[in-house]
């Protein structure tokens, strides 16, 4: 692997330029996009790797942005905009979610994609990282227009994925039906191929707790985190930002490690409880109404303070940058650990930093859900299907195994287990990359 060297082993800001003298992606601005390169600017100058081989490594391969005309149940024609980049291959097949939102755009998506090639790497899963979506509200279309959106998005990406190549996976406002049209969508060209997703129903070849494994995975790492800082998760106050599927998931299994969740929150409604949320009361609230907001036993709060309650542990499951320059020195907890993407700024991080709070980073901590993505396209490559059992065993040991790394990385280099983290996935990056060489 190429080494820093001159001056370059001098700086102390993580920043870098091209060989022709441009700034890298990312260089200038506040965008998560930039955030995330910021941060594998650090990680790379802490393992010494030159500019030429980082520029690579940050640069997307393949952007594509692909126009979606629709017929609506009424009638109306619309025009819907989707994307999908391909990141980085070095260690494996492109692999990465389909996100359904409105503000699903390319800088968005170009963030996405470059988290996904840092949390394989970090992992040790064989694959690249990659990321899709379209501009829309799925909300506001029915069953069957989200259908026909579906299946002409997977005709527009179709080219550049495969078994092989490029395996998507559910993201925000897309589930396993969602997985189940785009297989469909693409065996129709290519042959029954249901390796093509993860994340399909159990009867197309899913793979027993893909659904939990992200949730299952938060728990897993914040009990190993609590571990090292040598406090117990039993009696643990526990508040967790997001109750979809990775916020209800994690709370319910933090839960049964002993935790105490004290405060969950929704797009809609935060509640609040000192003497403990009723879980399975809320989950089941959150699947009949889609919102936990006629949650009893529980004072309701706003979504800002829940963010600043009093607790041991803040788990940010939700959207980006929740937590901020403007919020972030209100933080009452000693341990953030990052169920969603990007949900601290770097002007957050810092802060944290400062504080002394410890923040288990999003490529180690939401990495549950790829983990488990990377099982089922095992299965689904061997036609052999695995037992729960083994399932979860096989992911509480590949977590267990990537947080005691990045820890004691992070206590070897004397740095944060967010820069550790992409220390560790930068260096195996850049090593699969020179091995494999220029074509």
């Amino acid at each position: 692997m190429e080494k820093s060297h001159g001056s370059d082993q001098n700086r102390t800001d993580g920043k870098v330029t091209r060989v022709d003298g441009e700034s890298l992606p990312g260089e200038n601005g506040s965008d998560a996009y930039s955030t995330v390169c910021g941060f594998v600017r650090e990680g790379a100058q802490l393992v010494g790797i030159h500019d030429r081989l980082l520029e690579r490594i940050l640069n997307p391969d393949r952007e594509l942005k692909v126009e979606i005309p629709m017929s609506m149940d009424n009638g109306d024609q619309r025009l819907f905009h989707g994307y999908r980049i391909q990141h980085n291959n070095a260690r494996g097949p492109y692999k990465g979610g389909v996100r359904y939102h409105p503000k699903v755009d390319m800088q968005e998506v170009r963030a996405l994609a470059s988290l996904m090639t840092w949390k394989t790497a970090v992992l040790g899963i064989p694959f690249g990282g990659a990321k899709g979506g379209v501009s829309v509200d799925p909300s506001t279309l029915s069953d069957a227009e989200l259908e026909r959106l579906t299946r002409r998005y997977t005709s527009e990406i179709e080219p550049i994925i495969g078994v092989n190549t490029d395996i998507p996976a559910p993201d925000m406002g897309t589930d396993a039906h969602t997985m189940a049209w785009i297989m469909d969508a693409y065996s129709r060209h290519r042959g029954y191929s249901p390796g093509v997703v993860t994340g399909k129903p159990i009867s197309l070849g899913g793979a027993y707790g893909r659904k939990e494994a992200t949730g299952y995975g938060v728990a897993i790492v914040t009990r190993e985190a609590i571990k090292r800082m040598q406090k117990n998760i039993k009696g643990a106050r526990i508040v967790i930002q997001g109750f979809g599927n990775v916020g209800s998931y994690a709370a319910k299994s933090l839960e049964d490690m002993g935790a105490l969740i004290v405060g969950i929150g929704d797009r809609d409604s935060s509640k609040y409880n000192p003497k403990g949320i009723d879980v399975n009361a809320a989950i089941k609230l959150q699947e009949k109404e889609k919102t936990i907001k006629k949650l009893a036993n529980a004072e309701e709060i706003s979504n800002e303070k829940l963010l600043e309650l009093d607790c041991d542990v803040l788990i940010p499951a939700a959207i980006e940058s929740v937590l901020h320059e403007g919020n972030a020195k209100q933080i009452k907890a000693y341990l953030v650990v990052e169920g969603a993407n990007a949900p601290t700024t770097r002007e957050a991080d810092v802060i944290f930093g400062d504080r002394g709070i410890v923040v288990v980073p999003d490529i180690l901590a939401n990495a549950g859900g790829v983990t488990v993505s990377y099982f089922e396209w095992v299965q689904n490559t061997q036609r052999y299907r695995w037992t729960l059992a083994e399932s979860n065993e096989r992911l509480e040991s590949a977590l267990v195994k990537a947080f005691h790394a990045v820890y004691e990385e992070a206590e070897k280099l004397e740095v944060s287990l967010r820069i550790a983290s992409y220390a560790i996935a930068v260096r195996n990056v850049a090593e699969a990359t020179e091995l494999r060489g220029s074509y």
